[in-house]
């Protein structure tokens, strides 16, 4: 059942005692005074349907609890540590002075309560709130759109490792498969880790490699997966995942004789630990590649404060930042009906992202992607005359084309004696492209970002991002959990700890009962 707090204070209360030593406007001050109002008792009541057992840890304690973990980066032993041995924390949270805390394993069980919710990011959304109660963010018509990479919480693995370790977990997970992975010749699975070999010889490593395929293709192939849970079948497309991304047939060899080799090549999408199958080689730029997760944010920015969201998988077409921008501007509840003016770096400039902004109401202030020429300091696509209502094409020369239902358009023979031709191509057979479906969007955008208005809004509003990027990600680079979800849930929280020391910045107060700034 829902444990609820009285109003009664303790005895040795140290907010009563010492809540006069906590510093003015800070977020210990303003949980000891307003977690009430913050996190009321029935804003999480569903998450304990039963009126029956022993009373949960209140509602309003746990919430301020993690606001505060995620701030200070803390782990759940460290954070009930806290709670039993800083003043400011038993100030915040209304135990007393002699009052230990709760075991860590509690946070994990509220974690797994809300991730189980209809309404997992609660505590983003109660700060949301205050937020719009407060009238923070009236009148304020512009958001920006950004993201970064975050560390994962793991080690990266290698294919032999990912093998052994995904077959020995099988063995452990699977009914029955415990016997099959001890009678498997290629490995003794018993031993964790890395197989001992002359890893300098490529021969030796060959061998091992089609070992380590050839005994989890088996092991595949004994299990009946239609017996198994949702977990355990998760386990075992796990193994046959791993099995297969980063090898190829030996050369000379059809797939069927067991040999094997690594593949030269990266698998899209590529599962880079079997510890937490989540996380992803990551290239933010050509320079900076590192492994973890995608964190992307949407702020106001003349207050800084995040408005909405999400933590992703760092690689895949579905995390880039132009989609995952899409479904921040429409989760952002701050907007309403408003237009609002949305500004993002070329990231963003896709050509539907552009469209579903322009069809929602809204503004692009996006720094268009730049143009690829075909000759360094040749033509571009904007050089081209684009007639959509003819289908037709026209290019620099004044020779026009057709465009095809693929929207390709070829020049063909045409370029053979074309006198612009070393401006334009240099393939043999003439010039060839292909026209993105929102072409003309991106073209008028290309256009409109020309203008000094457009630029002057870009370059003053759109680096404020930057700043709320790093409120963000200060002491908090590595993700702290395994798995999207999790983490997800972890981002949005620390967006609610990092908008309420905002909102304390900006001088939030409660005036009877309602949120104002000062």
């Amino acid at each position: 059942m829902q444990g609820r707090d009285d109003g009664q204070r303790q005895l040795l209360d140290v907010g009563a005692f010492a809540g006069h030593m906590l510093p003015v406007g800070s977020v210990f001050a303003f949980l000891a005074e307003h977690r009430h109002e913050l996190f009321p008792d029935d804003a999480f009541a569903d998450l304990f349907p039963s009126g029956r057992g022993r009373p949960s840890t209140p509602a309003d304690v746990i919430a301020s609890v993690m606001v505060l973990q995620t701030l200070h980066s803390l782990s759940d032993r460290e954070t009930a540590e806290a709670v039993t041995f800083d003043l400011r924390w038993k100030a915040a949270c209304g135990f007393g002075l002699t009052e230990t805390s709760f075991h860590p394993t509690v946070l994990t069980y509220w974690r797994r309560r809300l991730a189980a919710s209809t309404r997992p990011h609660r505590i983003f959304e109660a700060v949301a709130e205050v937020i719009a109660r407060s009238g923070a963010l009236s009148g304020r018509k512009r958001r920006a759109l950004d993201s970064t990479i975050l560390d994962d919480a793991v080690a990266r693995q290698d294919t032999v490792t990912q093998l052994v370790a995904q077959i020995r977990r099988v063995g452990r997970e699977i009914p029955g498969a415990d016997t099959i992975v001890a009678g498997l010749p290629g490995h003794d699975y018993a031993q964790p880790g890395k197989p001992d070999i002359a890893w300098d010889d490529k021969a030796a490593r060959d061998d091992l490699v089609s070992r380590l395929v050839t005994d989890a293709l088996a092991l595949l192939a004994a299990i009946d997966t239609t017996m198994l849970t949702e977990p355990q079948q998760e386990t075992v497309a796990l193994l046959a995942l791993v099995a297969g991304q980063d090898v190829e047939p030996a050369e000379g060899s059809d797939g069927t004789d067991g040999r094997w080799r690594i593949a030269r090549k990266v698998a899209p999408d590529r599962v880079i630990s079997t510890v937490d199958p989540d996380t992803r080689h990551a290239h933010k730029s050509r320079e900076k590649k590192q492994d973890g997760f995608k964190a992307h944010i949407a702020i106001e920015p003349d207050t800084g404060l995040v408005t909405a969201a999400a933590l992703t998988k760092a690689s895949g077409a579905q995390n880039s930042d132009a989609v995952r921008g899409v479904e921040l501007v429409a989760a952002d509840t701050s907007i309403g009906s408003d237009m609002v003016e949305v500004l993002g770096d070329s990231a963003y400039g896709s050509g539907d992202l552009l469209a579903q902004v322009t069809a929602a109401g809204h503004v692009p202030i996006i720094k268009p992607m730049p143009l690829s020429r075909a000759v360094p300091g040749g033509f571009t696509i904007d050089d081209f005359t684009i007639d959509e209502a003819n289908r037709a094409v026209i290019c620099p020369a004044g020779i026009t084309r057709s465009i095809t239902s693929k929207r390709t358009v070829t020049f063909g023979a045409a370029c053979a004696g074309c006198p612009l031709r070393a401006q334009c191509t240099t393939a043999a057979r003439g010039r060839k492209m292909v026209l993105h479906p929102q072409q003309e969007i991106q073209r008028e955008h290309r256009a409109r970002a020309l203008h000094p208005d457009f630029q002057s809004v870009y370059r003053q509003h759109r680096p404020m991002v930057e700043r709320s990027i790093a409120w963000m990600t200060r002491g908090a680079r590595r993700v702290p959990y395994r798995g999207v979800v999790k983490n997800n849930a972890w981002w949005l929280n620390r967006a609610a700890g990092i908008n309420l020391k905002r909102l304390l910045t900006l001088g939030l107060s409660s005036q009877n009962g309602v949120w104002v700034l000062g």
